[in-house]
């Protein structure tokens, strides 16, 4: 669904364009590269030439001042000079590394390979033939091509991550705001519910009809109240986490089928924790309703909680098929289901609502073909 056709179209032309300044950059860097290199071996012919100059002259003081000019500036290019008779000489090359005969072939292989040698002749005699490589300037060019990539690569990264994270937030504000006005919508029809349910008792029906009323109604409140929190940040309070926890187990207990066995055990009697109650019950009916769905509406649901040192944790189980371990982390991302109908958003709320509201925890315990039990973790007050 595109809500927002004109940020789209806006993201789109912002990524060609930089596809664009890329591929410009790039073909500019190379140009230049080649350039560069071009103009090196223009140089490397030229101290050929003054080469040749000094192997005609007879004396070094019949050399003219260019030709001399011409050694002097070369301080920057690696060469080796070979000449006919398989004399070496080299130039701009480390002297300890220079008196390695083996360093030296290695180079001669290196050089040819970036360069074609030169062939210094005199009247079609050969007498030297001049290898050399990159200089260092060239060398750093050479890689910047790879370095802009990699800085490239990483702003695309950095840019997908904001691109992605923007939609999300997005995506949280919409649900978020649904779920505001269907509190809202939903508000003016319990209130009509209220009062029908008062003169049902003025009739003098029979009194367990309308008080299971009150209790459903009692329901779309609590609904009403949750979905009216989302987006916003809840207000904890003083609980006693068995009482909370039987509340919403109950409920679900009368309203659920037959042919589910449910078992309720505390091994503390009492025990307060920061909570609030619509959201932790909304929890537990979740983890309750998901075990039911895994066992396909028939089985056992059981809850157990237990006191360990300053955490008291809720253990939810059920006998169902069980959850692949490598699933054990993103059946609680939004969107994961196994139900053909299901939207998986059930266990991103229990995630949400436990260790972003509760800033407690919520895992699987373990789990196998015989079921699974999940744990919610929660600080107790001191």
């Amino acid at each position: 669904m595109n809500f927002n056709p004109k940020s789209k179209v806006s993201k789109i032309v912002l990524l060609i364009t930089s596809f664009v300044i890329v591929s410009l950059i790039l073909w500019n860097t190379n140009s230049f590269f080649k350039t560069f290199k071009e103009e090196e071996r223009h140089k490397m012919e030229i101290w050929a030439t003054a080469q040749l100059e000094l192997l005609q002259s007879s004396e070094t003081a019949e050399l003219g001042n260019l030709t001399l000019k011409v050694f002097q500036n070369n301080t920057s290019t690696p060469m080796i000079l070979v000449t006919k008779d398989g004399a070496i000489r080299t130039n701009n090359i480390p002297e300890e590394q220079a008196s390695d005969s083996l360093y030296i072939q290695r180079k001669i292989k290196q050089f040819e390979s970036e360069n074609t040698p030169i062939n210094i002749d005199d009247n079609g005699d050969h007498l030297q033939t001049l290898y050399y490589g990159n200089s260092e300037v060239l060398n750093k060019l050479k890689y910047y091509p790879l370095a802009l990539l990699l800085i490239i690569l990483l702003f695309g990264t950095v840019i997908y991550f904001f691109f992605k994270t923007n939609k999300a937030s997005e995506q949280n504000k919409l649900w978020a705001g649904m779920a505001k006005e269907t509190a809202h919508q939903i508000g003016t029809p319990l209130s009509s519910l209220l009062g029908w349910n008062e003169l049902l008792k003025a009739e003098n029906i029979n009194p367990e009809i309308t008080k299971e009323i009150e209790k459903d109604i009692s329901r779309l409140e609590t609904i009403t109240e949750r979905f009216s929190k989302i987006g916003s940040l809840p207000s904890l309070e003083e609980h006693d986490i068995v009482v909370e926890t039987k509340s919403a187990f109950d409920y679900l207990k009368l309203r659920s089928s037959k042919l589910v066995h449910f078992s309720f055990k505390s091994q503390i009697d009492a025990t307060n924790v920061l909570l609030n109650p619509s959201l932790y019950q909304w929890t537990i009916e979740n983890l309750v309703k998901n075990g039911i769905d895994a066992m396909r509406g028939k089985g056992n649901i059981g809850i157990e909680i237990l006191k360990d040192g300053n955490l008291v944790h809720i253990l939810v189980s059920d006998s169902g098929q069980g959850i692949p371990k490598g699933n054990y982390q993103t059946i609680f991302n939004p969107g994961v289901t196994s139900k053909k109908r299901g939207w998986g958003l059930g266990l991103s709320l229990v995630k949400r609502i436990v260790e972003e509201y509760h800033g407690g925890k919520v895992k699987v315990l373990s789990s196998s073909k015989q079921g699974t039990i999940m744990q919610v973790s929660l600080q107790l007050i001191p």
